[in-house]
């Protein structure tokens, strides 16, 4: 049974989302009703949309493609385990062949602090322990994101899995994997996330240059760069397919 006041719709908004969409849509709601203009109050309107989306609990796009996030709210563990990406979630493939040995490529990565240096959208990794880490993010608006996360598999200078720790804004794991090739190393990279906003929040990413499949193409170019000369170019023409 519906048990929001906007009675007669249903609720397939989870509750971290509701609570992200009210956050974010006030603030772009502020930032249009700020700017003016009909580009402003129309920036405003989207906004209040979102904030509408939090505080109703149901989002009509969320119908129309079946997706319904509050499941993993109200139907116990197995139900949670939706909320974790590869159910509903959107998938970025990438790799990229360094010319590094396998074991120095690894190490570098498995001290997470250094992840910032090549990934533009990440501000901080601290890790807490051998397996966990928090991590901060930057998001559309000038705002940002942070979440915990923990790696689950560490096979030395082969793969590193990860996920994120249970009631994270932004439910997402990976794997990065390193396979020796003759010309080097090639490095695999696989990520799964909900973005904070779910449907939406993918569209607003890309309004606001953050297209999850570009950010990792270049963090992978900018990755490739700074192994294989020490430092990350900061102009010049990046090699579209990374080899």
């Amino acid at each position: 049974m519906d048990n929001t006041p906007n009675s007669g719709t249903k609720v397939n908004v989870g509750k971290t989302e509701r609570a992200v969409s009210i956050a974010a849509g006030s603030t772009i709601m502020l930032l249009g009703a700020k700017k003016g203009g009909w580009l402003g109050w129309t920036i405003a309107f989207l906004g209040g949309t979102l904030a509408y989306r939090g505080t109703s609990g149901h989002c009509d796009l969320n119908s129309l493609v079946g997706r319904n996030s509050n499941k993993a709210d109200v139907g116990g563990e197995h139900e949670k385990s939706k909320e974790i990406p590869g159910h509903g979630g959107i998938l970025v493939h990438r790799s990229v062949t360094i010319n590094k040995p396998a074991d120095e490529l690894y190490a570098f990565w498995r001290k997470l602090k250094n992840l910032p240096q090549f990934m533009n959208h990440l501000e901080t990794v601290e890790q807490t322990d051998e397996t966990h880490s928090h991590w901060v993010a930057k998001a559309p608006a000038g705002t940002k994101v942070s979440w915990d996360a923990e790696i689950i598999r560490d096979n030395p200078s082969e793969l590193i899995a990860w996920r994120s720790t249970e009631g994270s804004t932004i439910p997402n794991s990976g794997s990065v994997r390193f396979v020796s090739t003759e010309r080097g190393t090639e490095v695999k990279v696989n990520l799964e996330y909900q973005p904070p906003l779910g449907v939406i929040g993918a569209a607003f990413a890309k309004l606001f240059g953050e297209e999850p499949q570009q950010q990792v193409n270049e963090d992978m170019l900018r990755f490739k760069q700074l192994m294989e000369t020490g430092e990350i170019a900061t102009n010049g023409r990046e090699d579209t397919d990374g080899k």
